[in-house]
């Protein structure tokens, strides 16, 4: 089992996301300081112009949007915290970003006009400056809070579509496999009953089954495959041909395929599982036999498949608790969880009506 990660200590912007957030943030700082100097400039009067507008805009300002960047990472760093810590550090936090605003301030006055202006200057805008910091820090939090919080939703939603993908295929390639012993088995029957009657006819069989398995090896590679509907077909056509040395003139097969499906795709050891049950429940069991009537044709959007045979048929839906049989429920599982959940997988049984399977898979 692998080690378990630890918990971050600092929720940090994505690769990127950075400077994004940096460029919005300086938008938003020039944007603020445009209005504040059109509002600190008197337009009627002249008694402030707009260049005395920019000027106070510049001083009031330009600290706080010196300040804001590094409240990103505090934001950050306390957002893995828990919320009662989170408010005791936001607290400190604010009056940081007001002494740090005031600490700037005066010592820009400081530089600019001497001490006693710095000192009277930090005693006029005491009161107002600390109040204005602790609301600007509160907004950054809020707004640079949001930001995480969102990135973090964004990547928890990622992770779990991604888990859930994997989950999938898993599945889907778990599915896939309990399809293959199951034909392989039967098929293996099949072929020892032939060596006993027929040894010249079992060598053919036999060739006819290399193919089969190699084509079952070949889907193997991937629960995401697809093969054409001719390869499906020729495939099941193989395997038709093996269960006729069986069962003889007992098994007639009718199709019909439109000429225009041949070409579309779908899972590979789709059809052979429901002509397997077709020819083991409603075909071989009786005494005179049966059809087996495979159909494939487009819809529009749609490859429509049917597998259908003249056998007794049973009741259905069956009863709660019945089983569906292994290649019939495998493949309705298959298609719940394939194509998004967009093919469908529909049975139509009655008692002496035979039984049908009809598959729709969206076309590529």
């Amino acid at each position: 089992m692998p080690p378990m990660s630890s918990p971050p200590s600092v929720v940090s912007p994505l690769p990127g996301q950075g400077r994004r957030i940096g460029l919005a943030y300086g938008g938003l700082g020039l944007l603020c300081w445009l209005l504040y100097a059109l509002a600190a400039t008197d337009w009627q009067r002249g008694s402030r112009t707009l260049w005395d507008g920019l000027y106070e805009a510049t001083w009031n300002l330009g600290p706080v949007l010196a300040l804001g960047p590094l409240t990103l990472p505090w934001v950050g760093r306390l957002l893995v915290r828990p919320p009662l810590a989170r408010l005791g550090w936001h607290a400190l936090g604010a009056l940081l970003f007001v002494l740090a605003w005031h600490g700037l301030d005066f010592g820009a006055a400081w530089l600019l006009f001497g001490s006693a202006h710095a000192q009277a200057s930090l005693e006029q805008s005491l009161v107002w400056r600390s109040a204005c910091g602790a609301v600007v820090y509160g907004v950054l939090v809020f707004g640079f809070g949001g930001v995480l919080h969102a990135q973090q939703a964004h990547q928890a939603a990622l992770r779990a579509a991604q888990a859930e993908a994997a989950r999938t295929h898993a599945e889907l390639a778990a599915l896939s496999g309990k399809l293959n012993p199951h034909f392989l088995f039967n098929t293996l029957n099949s072929l020892l009953m032939l060596t006993r009657k027929d040894s010249q006819r079992a060598q053919a069989a036999l060739l006819g089954f290399a193919r089969l398995m190699r084509y079952v090896l070949d889907t193997k590679r991937g629960s995401e495959g697809r093969v054409s509907l001719a390869e499906e077909l020729d495939f099941v056509r193989d395997y038709l041909a093996l269960e006729t040395l069986r069962l003889g003139e007992r098994l007639r097969v009718r199709w019909q395929v439109d000429e225009a499906a041949l070409e579309e795709s779908l899972p590979p050891l789709t059809l052979q599982p429901l002509v397997e049950n077709a020819i083991a429940h409603g075909i071989a069991p009786q005494v005179a036999g049966g059809e087996l009537h495979i159909e494939a044709r487009c819809e529009g959007d749609w490859l429509h498949l049917s597998v259908q045979d003249d056998g007794p048929g049973c009741p259905w839906p069956p009863a709660p608790g019945g089983r569906l049989g292994l290649g019939l429920s495998t493949l309705q599982r298959r298609f719940e969880i394939d194509y998004e959940g967009r093919a469908r997988l529909t049975v139509r049984s009655a008692p002496g009506t035979g039984f049908a399977v009809d598959i729709l898979i969206p076309r590529a």
